[in-house]
């Protein structure tokens, strides 16, 4: 994954290929950006991808080439989003989105009767996101400290977070820049293109997990608590999508296989698959819904269902 995105990146700044040739190698740089987010370091972060914990942070530190990260994922979403999946104001990945209401909880505004129409396009911008949002989570977990449900932003990671963004800038644009005769215009062209083909793969990948019919956006009670086990939560509010296409389930790195991945988050992906059977049968025995789609095609047409009706209702 790490060379699908660095050899591209290499082969343009030779300066040899004609600009629809390196415009190529950027979506191809796209798909390594999208690999390396789903593959590698998602699983480092979540200390799953090798036993040694040095590794996984080296892994882990993979997100900084894609221009994110690393604490404020581990904290956004290894702590957030697996704790308290789904749950409005809570869960970033269904609260506050740009033009989107990915939660029945969110304020239903006109234009999101055609959110199936245009969400895709601003799902192509996820990953761009990255250079501005990771300085909003400053003020966002300083908030949140006071509840407990995280500390408040460390200063060495406020310098971290800085250090790492001018390093993202440098290799991402300043360097081609340099050392190819791309024009600005030319070099945003190739960024937008990358970009772009990651956010797509990474926002519907992780949407189709969550915001499917069939799974729960629950509401904690006065006392601001979710009666549940956190298990069961985790059943109610996730959804598989895995089907015969192991290809696709290599690629994404076993994230067709949500529902393993959220109750093992610490358990390598590659497991998933073997766990899976033992999952459904473990929640059918305590009459628990297992939801899964069949596979990847059935699991978009369910996610473009539920922004229609969120557009709507």
């Amino acid at each position: 994954m790490l060379s699908l995105y660095l050899i591209p990146y290499l082969l343009i700044l030779t300066g040899y290929l004609s600009n629809v040739a390196m415009l190529g190698l950027t979506v191809v740089m796209g798909l390594g950006v999208a690999g390396v987010g789903m593959s590698v370091m998602h699983d480092a972060i979540h200390g799953s991808l090798a036993a040694s914990n040095v590794l996984n942070k080296i892994f882990g530190a993979s997100i900084y080439l894609l221009g994110g990260n690393a604490y404020n994922w581990e904290v956004q979403h290894n702590r957030l989003h697996h704790t308290f999946t789904n749950i409005h104001e809570v869960d970033e990945d269904i609260t506050g989105k740009f033009l989107l209401r990915l939660s029945y909880q969110e304020k239903q505004k006109y234009i999101h009767k055609f959110q199936h129409i245009y969400a895709f396009l601003l799902y192509s911008l996820m990953t761009l996101s990255f250079l501005w949002k990771d300085f909003k989570e400053i003020s966002l977990f300083n908030k949140m400290s006071v509840s407990g449900m995280t500390k408040p932003f460390p200063k060495k990671e406020l310098i971290r977070l800085v250090l790492t963004k001018i390093a993202y800038v440098l290799f991402i644009c300043v360097i081609p820049l340099y050392f190819t005769s791309l024009t600005f215009g030319q070099w945003l062209i190739g960024f937008m293109a990358m970009h772009c083909t990651a956010g797509m793969i990474l926002s519907t990948v992780f949407q189709m997990a969550h915001v499917v019919e069939g799974v729960d956006q629950p509401e904690p009670n006065n006392s601001g608590n979710i009666e549940n086990a956190w298990a069961v939560h985790q059943l109610q509010t996730t959804s598989n999508f895995a089907g015969k296409n192991r290809f696709l389930s290599w690629y994404i790195g076993g994230l067709d296989y949500q529902i393993e991945h959220h109750l093992f988050p610490s358990i390598s992906h590659i497991h998933y698959h073997a766990l899976s059977p033992i999952v459904r049968e473990t929640a059918m025995e305590f009459g628990l819904h297992y939801n899964a789609k069949t596979n990847f095609t059935n699991a978009l047409g369910s996610h473009i269902r539920m922004l229609k009706n969120m557009g709507t209702r």
